[in-house]
């Protein structure tokens, strides 16, 4: 299917509330810090209004954006994204305590081996301790390394916990070339209206300022967050596909 035709399907999807989609507690996986806000800013400020705050897991450290920067190096870096990322979810009304940062290095995310069987033995131990009945993770189609190895760290913690809800959320799917052909059957899923939340997850974004590039300007070919993205993903609905 080219994904021109599977994206329209995305905006047809049917709308559904939050305890349809996602009933009890969530726990969303979010590659690097801002898809939190990018991909699910409307659903973490929707179940925290509803009393069920879900459990946000950031699983790399963000040094990538910004490879060429002298002034900030990775370690400076990772403590600056790290900050926008508190300050994201705290505009989204999410408690500090269920933020979690795995620290896994930017656009290295493993797919095997031990690093990867630890971080997701840390994710089924944090849906253990919160009693987490759906799990949320980037769409298999992303355009990046580590979203796609994110997405397998999904398909894997389903193994492990079967009695969860196994959902995604597109990010930079949403701006693929639309001839590309993808390997994806129609999609079932459903849209989450967040338009009440939409000023709330559009301040969330705006808070990780060192993509927005108002941090480091000694790296111009750094990273900054696309308009064409903000456009795709700033919207009255998120969506999120059944995996």
């Amino acid at each position: 299917m080219k994904s021109s035709d599977l994206t329209a399907e995305f905006f047809r999807l049917p709308i559904r509330t939050l305890d349809e989609i996602a009933p009890g507690t969530a726990l969303l996986l979010a590659p690097h810090p801002d898809d939190e806000s990018l991909g699910c800013g409307g659903f973490i400020a929707e179940a925290v209004a509803q009393g069920r705050p879900p459990v946000v897991v950031i699983v790399s450290d963000g040094s990538g954006s910004h490879p060429a920067s002298q002034e900030w190096p990775a370690v400076r870096l990772v403590e600056q994204r790290e900050k926008e990322a508190r300050n994201a979810v705290r505009i989204l009304g999410l408690p500090p305590d269920r933020l979690h940062f795995l620290g896994l290095r930017d656009t290295a995310v493993p797919t095997e081996g031990e690093a990867f069987s630890a971080a997701v033995e840390r994710v089924a131990d944090l849906a253990l301790d919160y009693d987490c009945s759906t799990l949320v993770v980037p769409w298999r189609h992303d355009p990046h390394c580590d979203h796609e190895a994110v997405w397998l760290m999904g398909k894997v913690l389903k193994a492990l916990l079967p009695y969860v809800r196994l959902l995604s959320y597109p990010v930079w799917g949403l701006t693929l070339p639309p001839d590309v052909i993808l390997d994806q059957p129609f999609p079932a899923g459903w849209r989450l209206n967040i338009e009440p939340h939409l000023p709330t997850k559009r301040e969330a974004v705006k808070a990780h300022e060192s993509q927005r590039g108002l941090v480091i300007e000694d790296d111009p070919d750094g990273f900054i967050m696309p308009e064409e993205l903000l456009e795709k993903i700033i919207q009255k609905y998120e969506i999120y596909i059944l995996s």
